[in-house]
């Protein structure tokens, strides 16, 4: 899926609002939908950055500009002329590595959100994150993807459809509705964490092997990467719910107070996580120590039932000529009959102890 990653260092010395791809590229051809509707029903279809301008103007209801790709910089750049964005708006998209963020032009809002999901990588099943900006208009919200994601298929159907309230409410509405799909499709990774979780905790505390551990740090680095990711939503989606724009109404604003208290729970989750994972480890190396030290015990345990035997047999092995019962025929025979007697005696003394 992805061709090369592009770093931040290819900026230096551009100027601001230089459009440069940064991050992994994606391999899709940009696309761009225009849906617009009302009250009356929703007209769907895609366009060309020359037809764009036209259909807005034609288009009679709320407008939502669904761009797939951003891999064509002059289309973008048509794009910006066309709702008149501020080049770092269009800088800021093309750099996939931003974090969440909320940012105030005053005749629009520009959001940056990330999804998730999981690619494999070998053997192994790795999250990686896509970058979805978004930008509510007066009358028209942008969307640009990096891939053709399947968050807001649900709600291409509900705006055909007709499900809902969503056709009776204005622009930023709609901004909820695609917020509140990213943010519950967060619960769906969170869903598939929890269970690599609890058959990581079954596997140790069964039976510990050495690739646990790899395992367990992979676990770390993919809550890490989801906890650095996710944090500065809260922050994101405070701002838009405290109504400090006048492009959110009333209404909405209630609907924007619920999609916090999933970001809460969301957080909390990761958080929850965080610290199992934690735990897990330290319980690892408590249960390496463990069969380590029963080890050990067995080991010494074996070494001291054979000290008082060593001894026996290195008496009776001395270069003597003359050792009580050494001519005697069943000299050899009482040796081991001792030797056996004081195994056994010792066996039954570290039971009566309980070392074993």
């Amino acid at each position: 899926m992805a061709s090369h990653s592009r770093k931040r260092s290819t900026k230096a010395g551009l100027a601001p609002g230089t459009l440069v791809h940064i991050g992994i590229k994606k391999n899709v051809a940009p696309r761009i939908t225009l849906l617009d509707y009302d009250t009356n029903g929703a007209r769907e279809y895609e366009v060309t950055t020359a037809e764009l301008a036209d259909k807005i103007k034609l288009a009679p209801g709320i407008k939502w500009i669904d761009v797939r790709g951003l891999g064509d910089i002059g289309m973008m750049e048509q794009i910006g002329a066309c709702f008149n964005l501020h080049p770092l708006v269009l800088e800021d998209i093309f750099n996939t590595e931003q974090r969440s963020k909320l940012e105030d032009y005053g005749d629009y809002i520009y959001v940056v959100l990330k999804t998730f999901g999981y690619e494999r990588k070998g053997e192994e099943e790795m999250i990686t994150s896509d970058q979805i900006s978004l930008v509510l208009g007066k009358d028209f919200v942008l969307s640009f993807l990096e891939t053709d994601g399947v968050q807001f298929r649900s709600l291409r159907e509900r705006l055909h459809s007709g499900k809902g309230q969503i056709r009776n409410l204005g622009p930023d509405f709609l901004m909820y509705s695609l917020i509140d799909a990213i943010v519950d499709s967060y619960f769906v990774i969170l869903e598939q964490l929890d269970e690599k979780t609890e058959v990581l905790e079954t596997e140790l505390i069964a039976r510990p092997r050495p690739t646990t551990l790899h395992s367990i740090y992979h676990l770390k680095r993919e809550n890490a990467f989801l906890r650095k990711s996710l944090w500065p939503l809260r922050e994101v989606i405070s701002s838009m719910q405290r109504g400090d724009s006048p492009l959110f109404t009333r209404n909405t604003l209630l609907y924007l107070r619920d999609v916090y208290d999933h970001t809460i729970h969301i957080i909390e989750s990761v958080e929850s996580l965080r610290d199992v994972t934690g735990g897990m480890l330290d319980i690892y190396m408590s249960s390496v120590s463990y069969r380590i030290s029963t080890v050990m015990k067995v080991l010494t345990v074996i070494t001291t039932i054979f000290m008082p035997l060593s001894l026996i047999a290195g008496i009776y092995g001395m270069n003597f000529q003359h050792l009580p019962g050494l001519d005697w025929y069943w000299g050899f025979f009482a040796v081991l009959g001792a030797m056996a007697v004081i195994s056994v005696g010792m066996l039954a003394l570290f039971r009566w102890k309980k070392w074993l």
